[in-house]
């Protein structure tokens, strides 16, 4: 499984940015987040580094960051809820493919960890 992320500091800063509309200061502390979590949510070095350049590209960094997480988190949740509900049934197969369906999707590497582990874990169908 892969490690604890801490994507606090990353939600604070889109909320100030986007919600509350403070400008995005690239100073190394931010630079710095900004590239950490784009290797987080599985944004190559490369596209962080570019984006990193402007301030434009790295609005479009944190947006993009912000997205995965949010999106990726809302796809696995809803895909445990309803593989819950098929082990519940004894449908096994049913809870594998909503696991699989969440592997097809999903880029962010600590959401496809957690789907894998939730399909290693199922036991095998009678």
């Amino acid at each position: 499984m892969s490690e604890t992320v801490d994507w606090g500091p990353i939600r604070e800063l889109a909320r100030r940015v986007f919600i509350e509309g403070t400008r995005l200061a690239l100073t190394t502390e931010v630079k710095a987040l900004l590239k950490r979590t784009a290797s987080e949510v599985g944004i190559s070095d490369t596209e962080a580094e570019s984006a990193l350049a402007t301030e434009e590209g790295a609005l479009g960094l944190l947006s993009e960051e912000s997205r995965r997480i949010r999106e990726g988190s809302r796809r696995l949740m809803d895909a445990l809820h309803r593989m819950y509900q098929h082990k519940d049934k004894g449908d096994f197969g049913s809870a594998r493919e909503e696991m699989r369906g969440v592997l097809k999707a999903e880029v962010v590497p600590h959401y496809r960890a957690l789907a894998q582990g939730q399909l290693e874990a199922m036991p095998d169908e009678p």
